[in-house]
């Protein structure tokens, strides 16, 4: 019988300034939505070892991570995953595109090929999802696409993704996604002042709202990135979020808690964003990935009916508000908070930290202070309202 940890995480999240003033506001505009179109760290060596890795040091002993990378056949490491892709698709910025994740949507249709899933709480006490893709040259489409909140756009400008939407919370986002430092592929409704309708288009789903309706589709995004004028490339000073394990390394962390099921909003009903649904995540020993259920039933992907996997889960404990009458959210994305990352059926307690501005990404550090070393494969980032940190759950 399998131990059940409840996680109540102290309050270490420190919110930007600008965003608590914008989260205190009380306007009443209306939302654009989409239908306005209509702990230690211990490594198992073995003897190969690539020439685009090298030995970190730490306290505790010599593990081997993916540092400067190198094109190797063709090949180079990924940013978001550490697998080894073809070089075009990992030296060009990813996408990231708004997803529903509420029950009347699924299933989603082709997320399982994104390297990173960002999910986060939004009005009505439910998640929706933001995917991001390196590897979409083989999708036809993509979505269905919903619309925007400021803490996604905050949360993409650090992968520095170009970022996908199909509406928007005006009174938030409005002037946030028309900043000349976010490059966005948005479908054309009020508030978007560079619209790229070239890029989505409608799939009849019979039975379906409309709003879940509406798809990217993956020519008409590369058209719309030309004729936007938008740069393909990352930056010279890109800062990748995660540190890999080299290849053929395992960081298993075996002084760390078991972690074999993990439950971002535990197992009832609760207003923290994850307890509508009850999503939670089961690591499979045999191929070491957390697959991800939801609603009593596994998450797949339409494309090819797989269920969604991942080598990596994070919680990133985040404060919260609520601005308005409407429920709409805020959540400080900037500054420092509490983490678990889930890696090889393992819990490694310690924090996130922020403080680079808007183009760097969180970085997850254990309780000494020490970078946490993923493995490599795909990730899964659950945002977790502090506040409601207390269903939070793994065993």
């Amino acid at each position: 019988m399998m131990k059940r940890k409840r996680i109540i995480l102290a309050a270490a999240s420190v919110m930007a300034a600008a965003l608590i003033l914008t989260a205190c506001g009380k306007k009443q505009e209306t939302m654009v939505e989409e239908t306005a179109a209509s702990t230690e760290t211990q490594i198992v060596e073995t003897e190969t070892q690539s020439e685009t890795e090298t030995e970190t040091e730490t306290e505790a002993t010599t593990v081997p991570v993916i540092e400067e990378r190198s094109t190797v056949d063709g090949k180079m490491q990924s940013y978001l995953t550490g697998e080894w892709k073809d070089e075009e698709v990992v030296t060009r910025r990813p996408i990231a595109v708004m997803i529903p994740n509420n029950s009347q949507a699924m299933p989603q249709y082709g997320i399982s090929q994104a390297s990173v899933i960002y999910e986060a709480p939004v009005e009505g006490r439910i998640t929706r999802l933001m995917a991001i893709f390196e590897d979409f040259d083989d999708l036809d489409h993509i979505g269905p696409v919903r619309s925007s909140r400021d803490y996604f756009v905050y949360t993409a400008m650090g992968y520095e993704a170009v970022y996908c939407n199909w509406g928007l919370a005006r009174p938030y986002v409005e002037e946030l996604i028309n900043r000349d430092t976010v490059q966005n592929i948005s479908a054309g409704v009020e508030g978007i002042y560079k619209p790229a309708d070239e890029a989505y288009g409608r799939i009849k789903r019979p039975g379906y709202k409309l709003e879940f309706t509406g798809y990217l589709f993956i020519d008409g995004l590369k058209d719309a990135m030309e004729r936007l004028k938008y740069d393909w490339e990352y930056d010279d000073d890109y800062v990748p979020q995660f540190t890999f394990a080299a290849e053929d390394y395992r960081a298993e962390y075996k002084d760390a808690e078991d972690a074999v099921i993990v439950r971002p909003g535990g197992t009832g009903a609760n207003s923290g964003g994850y307890g509508a649904y009850n999503p939670y995540f089961e690591y499979n020993e045999e191929d070491q990935l957390y697959y991800r259920y939801q609603d009593g039933k596994k998450q797949i992907d339409e494309m090819n009916k797989e269920q969604l996997a991942v080598s990596n889960v994070v919680f990133q404990y985040c404060h919260g508000e609520v601005r308005d009458a409407k429920d709409y959210l805020a959540f400080g994305v900037h500054g420092e908070g509490d983490a678990i990352v889930f890696t090889g059926g393992k819990a490694i307690k310690g924090t996130w930290s922020r403080m680079e501005g808007d183009g760097v990404p969180p970085k997850f550090y254990d309780e000494d202070g020490n970078e946490i070393i993923f493995n490599q494969g795909k990730t899964w980032i659950c945002n977790i309202w502090k506040e409601f940190s207390e269903f939070a759950e793994y065993e």
